[in-house]
């Protein structure tokens, strides 16, 4: 078969753009078509400048594909229209098969509206090698044996098979094939304002990782597909030594939701990665997720040992209630230790605090606010909780009529880059939601650090700048080379990426003066942008 696989864009803009974390999940589903002996060619949509449309239908015009590809999150409804409606339109007509979150967690709702060929439900590497069996003969009682898919038959009805096993030894899945994927292209234009380890590296070459898969906890806010498991080390780490000898990668960006849950074998990782640095000529940076009930000091510790710079750590609510609400083990007295331990140590900290919680009130969300405010420096973000599909609070706003379209929530709310504020508490009206979300925005303009660069010049890559910053905690002046902005007089660089002090490693905000007044301005001017955001995204729906 030829196999054409798309990856879909992770911004609204027809631009080039660089700047999101590579996909591995595409990337496997890369490497197991490549491995069943069948011909791939992979389309990163990221890296092209244009109407995805046109982009597409060229591509289709170039060779008779049998079949196209893609996958996303539920956040990613529009992109996976676009896809689909190009295939439909072009006169080869390609099988189309999705995957990913979006078909996951709603298979039916989403088959029905998107109307791809085939969905996957659940993980794709087996069932994608099936399904290209199949359309060798394209026998439908062949299909209907192939647990995991959800598709029509000869009947025109809606089919969903047997739920498919999950994939328990992770060892037996090849290697991410992150080439097929243009990721030659994303290193070469990987700027130091899109460094996810938060490094100082002017020039990162970030690889992306994935050491387990889902999650043994069950917060009310996520969906995770299946039980946790782990890869082994000794895979784990021929695929790092692969990686850094043919990329020379610098930096690792580790994906796993709670690294370190099995501290044994986070102590050997840390070991085995300090082994491979000090035989490099260069510095090799990396990150990762822990949850807060891991990251005493003696842990955190041994991670800047060796060499990882920043932590991301789940703390959503300084609130005891709302934490036992979200299913989160954990403390305020943890989050407080966790937080001030990682700060000692001089490493970054990735995390926000997010309201509205269904046990969330006027008390609780002060509490978590006045934390916030008064230990946090602003280092930590702020947001609301957001209803993804499969998750518990997702499933509370149905049953509580907060969700009245499930279809109109993905398409029209969800699948935006504007913030939706619920009130899917028990507790709370919609009027103190609204305050709350005042509060929070003023929050952030009062306590944030809002910095304009000292000076700007160009630099040889397009739309890069080397600046120069004040860092507003110890005050030492910084530079970024290859900092990468698109509009010099209208930018913002938020909690993550370069916006990382290169000296104390404490966050602030790099942004232009235009921001900076909007910021200290922010509930009015967040009212006036996210208007024009949904009359954009409006916009661009009608012209696709």
């Amino acid at each position: 078969m030829n196999v054409l696989l798309i990856v879909p864009r992770y911004s609204f803009e027809n631009y080039a753009f660089y700047e999101y974390p590579f996909p591995v999940g595409l990337s496997y589903i890369a490497a197991v078509i490549k491995k069943s002996g069948n011909f791939l060619k992979a389309i990163n949509l990221n890296h092209f400048s244009g109407k995805t449309d046109i982009i597409i239908e060229n591509e289709l015009n170039k060779q008779n594909y049998d079949i196209v590809c893609s996958g996303s999150n539920a956040r990613g409804y529009h992109y996976m229209d676009e896809i689909i409606k190009v295939c439909r339109k072009h006169k080869t007509n390609p099988i189309v098969i999705i995957g990913g979150p979006i078909i996951t967690t709603e298979p039916e709702l989403i088959f029905k509206s998107l109307r791809p060929d085939i969905g996957v439900i659940g993980e794709g590497e087996e069932i994608i090698v099936e399904i290209l069996e199949w359309t060798k003969t394209k026998n439908q009682k062949t299909l209907e044996k192939i647990n995991g898919i959800i598709f029509v038959d000869k009947e025109k009805n809606i089919r969903i098979t047997e739920k498919r096993k999950i994939i328990s030894n992770l060892n037996l899945i090849p290697f991410p094939d992150f080439e097929s994927l243009d990721y030659m292209t994303y290193l070469k234009n990987l700027s130091s304002s899109a460094d996810f380890c938060n490094n100082p590296f002017d020039h990162p070459r970030t690889y992306s990782l994935i050491c387990s898969r889902s999650c043994p906890f069950q917060c009310t806010f996520c969906y995770h597909d299946g039980y946790y498991r782990q890869r082994s080390l000794d895979n784990v780490f021929e695929e790092i030594e692969y990686a850094i000898k043919k990329y020379q990668i610098n930096s690792i960006n580790i994906f796993d939701d709670c690294f370190a849950i099995n501290k044994e074998r986070f102590v050997e990782f840390c070991q085995r990665i300090q082994k491979i640095r000090n035989n490099l000529n260069y510095e090799l940076k990396w990150m990762c997720q822990l949850t807060v009930k891991s990251a005493d000091f003696d842990t955190l510790k041994l991670l800047k040992q060796s060499g990882c710079n920043t932590v991301s750590l789940g703390f959503e609510s300084y609130s005891p209630e709302v934490l036992k609400s979200m299913k989160k083990p954990i403390t305020p007295e943890m989050i407080d230790s966790a937080f001030k331990n990682a700060m000692k140590l001089g490493i970054t900290v990735g995390g926000n605090f997010i309201f509205g919680d269904v046990a969330e009130t006027i008390e609780t969300s002060n509490i978590t606010l006045d934390y916030w405010k008064n230990e946090c420096l602003g280092q930590l973000g702020l947001s609301f909780i957001q209803p993804y599909p499969g998750s518990e609070i997702y499933k509370h706003c149905l049953e509580k009529g907060i969700i009245t379209d499930k279809l109109d929530f993905i398409k029209n709310k969800l699948s935006t880059s504007v913030a939706f504020w619920y009130n899917m508490t028990d507790k709370m009206s919609d009027e103190e939601i609204k305050k709350l979300r005042k509060d929070v925005l003023d929050a952030q303009a009062k306590y944030c650090k809002f910095i304009v660069p000292d000076k700007m010049k160009k630099d040889n890559n397009p739309r890069c700048y080397k600046i120069i910053v004040t860092c507003p905690f110890c005050n030492k002046k910084i530079i970024y080379k290859n900092f990468r902005i698109i509009k010099k007089y209208w930018f913002f660089f938020g909690i993550g990426s370069a916006t990382v002090c290169r000296n104390c490693n404490k966050r602030f905000f790099i942004v232009s003066r235009i921001e900076k007044f909007a910021y200290k301005n922010y509930v009015s001017v967040r009212k006036i942008r996210d208007f024009l955001e949904r009359l954009r995204i409006n916009i661009k729906k009608k012209n696709v």
